[in-house]
């Protein structure tokens, strides 16, 4: 399952080295994340809890840990990868900040890529193979369909309402990603034409859009159960994906080639849940076009939310 392998992965888009080339390439991403996240340490009200909690954490490339740090009396990281989360820890040279960090190694999800798994390895794969996409999409279709989605995610060292400022930082869309690459995958060994089929195929389209509307759904109401009464949260996430060929077009529309992430109910389903303080927007370069492949980028939405409740800041 790809979410075992992200500690793997993650040191090679993480880190400073990574925050050091955002500073030279897309250095707007890093100022947003830090206002959006300053901003929500100013709203929050003065009785509410002063611990502060990044979902998603691994090494605070983007998110300004020694700040959230120096106004907090604990800043909780939880993410699968705990090295990351030990050097995002061990790059803050304040050794009173370093002791305010506490770590949380979990799958945020509460276990939905093994639920899912499970699923698939269930399915006749040699009688799918030869059954053609129709069939196989459609028994996949089925086990997103099925799939346990805990909402919200319980996680026991996680308790509810312990956190006046809640971090949620480019994690809503590896949620899911992750489980559905997983799908993929699965397809690929078995039978590797039908890759790509899956776009023709309307119920595995529909059933994966409701994945990621559930998932979604369960990570926002996650973050509502751990916020105490006047507590914020930052909320940002990628919307849409855009890759681009030429070096200086990559702000061009006409240059790009646009790819979404999120579902077009995600602004919905963030008032759901939330009432929305202040939000903004902003594209990122992500990586640079090659001779062997194109550049990337997202367009974020970064939002500042506060509890339906009427406790919420005005200022």
């Amino acid at each position: 399952m790809r979410i075992e392998t992200l500690p793997q992965t993650n040191h090679q888009i993480q880190g400073p080295a990574r925050r050091t080339w955002l500073l030279e390439h897309a250095p707007l991403h890093l100022q947003e994340c830090k206002y959006v996240s300053s901003r929500a340490l100013s709203l929050r009200l003065p009785e509410t809890s002063r611990s502060t909690l990044v979902m998603g954490a691994g090494a605070c490339t983007e998110v300004p840990l020694a700040d959230l740090a120096r106004h907090s009396q604990e800043v909780v990281l939880a993410d699968i990868d705990l090295v990351a989360m030990q050097h995002a820890r061990d790059e803050l040279e304040s050794r009173v900040a370093q002791r305010r960090i506490r770590f949380v190694q979990c799958d945020l999800t509460a276990g939905v890529s093994t639920n899912l798994n499970g699923l698939l390895r269930r399915l006749d794969w040699r009688k799918l193979r030869i059954s053609g996409a129709r069939v196989l999409f459609d028994a996949v279709a089925e086990c997103l369909e099925q799939c346990v989605v805990p909402d919200p995610p319980e996680i026991y060292t996680l308790r509810p309402a312990d956190f006046g400022v809640i971090v949620s930082s480019l994690v809503v869309s590896q949620l899911y990603s992750n489980p559905l690459l997983d799908v993929m995958d699965m397809v690929q060994g078995v039978t590797p034409a039908l890759v790509g089929e899956q776009e023709r195929h309307r119920r595995y389209q529909e059933a994966a859009q409701a994945f990621r509307s559930r998932i979604i759904a369960a990570h926002l109401h996650h973050i509502r159960s751990l916020l105490d009464i006047g507590g914020v949260c930052v909320l940002i996430s990628d919307v849409r994906g855009f890759v681009f060929n030429v070096m200086g077009t990559e702000h061009d529309n006409v240059h790009r080639r646009y790819l979404p992430v999120v579902p077009r109910t995600f602004p919905d389903l963030i008032s759901d849940t939330f009432t929305v303080f202040e939000e903004r927007q902003w594209d990122f370069i992500s990586d640079l076009p090659t001779n062997d492949r194109p550049g990337r980028g997202y367009e974020v939405s970064g939002y500042i939310l506060q509890l339906n409740d009427g406790t919420t800041a005005s200022v």
